[in-house]
């Protein structure tokens, strides 16, 4: 049974491989923090330095906010546990996370949520709208993969990663959202975006679909080229998001 606790394993493993645990513990108590997160649900993952393809996903049981670097369990492309641990991992999210790192070598981070917005979105028809500075900035960045039930069959794999391309984002219809980064920061900069565009559009549409006003055509194609420097601002805005969690949500370094 998870408890929250977790014995530091920082001196058992790699200097490089213990930072990515300690972006990886922080990107899944940010998610916490934004009240992103879904039970012990959903995944967020990282592959870890080195040739082995080895990746680092949460243990099935604990909530997100409890989440730490040593908690972590590291998995190899098949989904066997290759460290000492007491802990498992969810077969579903092993399916959707192992499908993106070994197709994408730039997919260092892979954050999926089942948001009510994220999903809100995935679920319509005409998906990302360009209602919002946020989706104009984005809307191009997004891909799209049909829902096929729990994430739990291994073929639906390759389809996933069809559908993903060399895109940074996708809306898994019916199921939420997805952000990949070659780092954490690029991950998380992503989601945000991503996620606050999906609720201004949820917000925009509770006036009915006759009432929204889409950014005109010049605007949205203006406003794709300047979202080509959101990697940029990821590097700006990652430093505060842990200084935040320093103050809020203490020990994901642990």
């Amino acid at each position: 049974m998870a408890d929250g606790t977790s014995p530091s394993i920082k001196s058992r493993v790699s200097e490089a491989e213990w930072q990515v645990r300690v972006e990886l513990a922080a990107l899944y108590r940010l998610v916490a923090l934004n009240g992103w997160d879904d039970m012990i649900f959903t995944h967020i993952s990282a592959r870890v330095p080195g040739p082995e393809h080895h990746f680092l996903i949460n243990p099935y049981g604990f909530y997100f906010d409890e989440i730490t670097a040593s908690s972590l369990v590291k998995v190899d492309l098949e989904g066997n546990i290759v460290q000492d641990t007491p802990y498992f991992i969810n077969p579903a999210g092993f399916t959707i996370h192992s499908a993106v790192h070994a197709a994408r070598e730039d997919a260092k981070f892979v954050i999926h949520l089942h948001t009510v917005n994220g999903v809100g979105v995935a679920a319509q028809a005409e998906g990302l709208l360009p209602v919002s500075q946020n989706a104009c900035l984005l809307q191009h960045q997004v891909a799209y993969h049909g829902y096929e039930g729990l994430a739990l069959n291994h073929d639906e794999r390759e389809r996933l990663v069809a559908d993903l391309g060399d895109k940074p984002l996708m809306l898994l219809r019916n199921h939420g959202t997805l952000a990949v980064g070659e780092t954490a920061a690029q991950a998380w900069i992503g989601i945000f975006f991503l996620e606050r565009a999906c609720a201004q559009q949820v917000a925009a549409l509770s006036g009915g679909r006759e009432h929204i006003l889409l950014a005109p055509d010049e605007a949205q194609a203006e406003t794709k080229e300047q979202g080509r420097g959101i990697g940029f601002i990821s590097s700006l805005a990652w430093p505060g998001a842990l200084r935040q969690l320093d103050r809020k949500s203490p020990g994901y370094d642990a």
